[in-house]
């Protein structure tokens, strides 16, 4: 498990703990228990995947000062078969994952000039990601973050072409291909594996982004 710290408001801190749980009845209202325990707020679930018995799920929690997250996990921890993969400490007004997916979406047909730029630039913020691109014939016409060179993406996009869906691949790299411009845009980040739910959110995300791209 990893902890990022840090503050983000006068009273509580806002913290995002992903989680590994049993996909039975009552696990999820155990854990909020036990965060209801350590003086802690259960203010937002996410569902990342769900299979073979386990859900992966988000759970933005408010937590004081005074409470430690080591304290936090132990308390989770401490439902039968929940393993807490990762807390990391955000922003009070993050917004909801599938919300900011939305809100770029709306960026991007606000600016059509701009599109691929503040698809890029987006997305790192979206999905909590290091680096984005926007790959077209072979080369990377927009970048956030520190992404890799263009010889890496080229050989792992052209890689991908064989696999039957963008859900399979790296852990720590999601991709989407848009058909009707002629474009691939990925993601990556090196702290948290991607899961299912985010992958289908970039998946529409490009359908959307491509047709509004082909038809500016």
């Amino acid at each position: 498990m990893d902890l990022e710290n840090g503050d983000s408001g006068a009273g509580a801190r806002s913290l995002v703990v992903r989680l590994w749980l049993p996909d039975r009845p009552g696990a999820l209202g155990q854990v909020a228990s036990r965060i209801g325990s350590v003086r802690g707020d259960l203010l937002a679930i996410d569902i990342l995947e769900r299979g073979g018995g386990q859900v992966v799920d988000e759970l933005v929690v408010s937590l004081p000062f005074e409470t430690s997250e080591e304290l936090l996990a132990r308390e989770i921890g401490a439902v039968d078969g929940v393993a807490v993969e990762h807390i990391r400490l955000v922003g009070p007004n993050r917004p909801d994952p599938a919300m900011a997916m939305f809100e770029l979406a709306a960026a991007v047909a606000e600016m059509p000039g701009e599109a691929v730029s503040v698809l890029c630039t987006g997305l790192v913020d979206a999905l909590d990601a290091e680096w984005a691109v926007v790959v077209g014939e072979g080369a990377v016409v927009a970048r956030a973050g520190n992404a890799p060179g263009e010889a890496w993406l080229e050989a792992f996009l052209g890689g991908s072409e064989h696999l039957a869906d963008d859900q399979l691949g790296p852990g720590d790299v999601l991709w989407a291909r848009m058909p009707v411009s002629g474009l691939a845009v990925a993601a990556g980040r090196s702290a948290r594996a991607v899961h299912e739910r985010e992958r289908m959110r970039l998946r529409v995300l490009a359908r959307i982004v491509d047709q509004l791209i082909a038809e500016r």
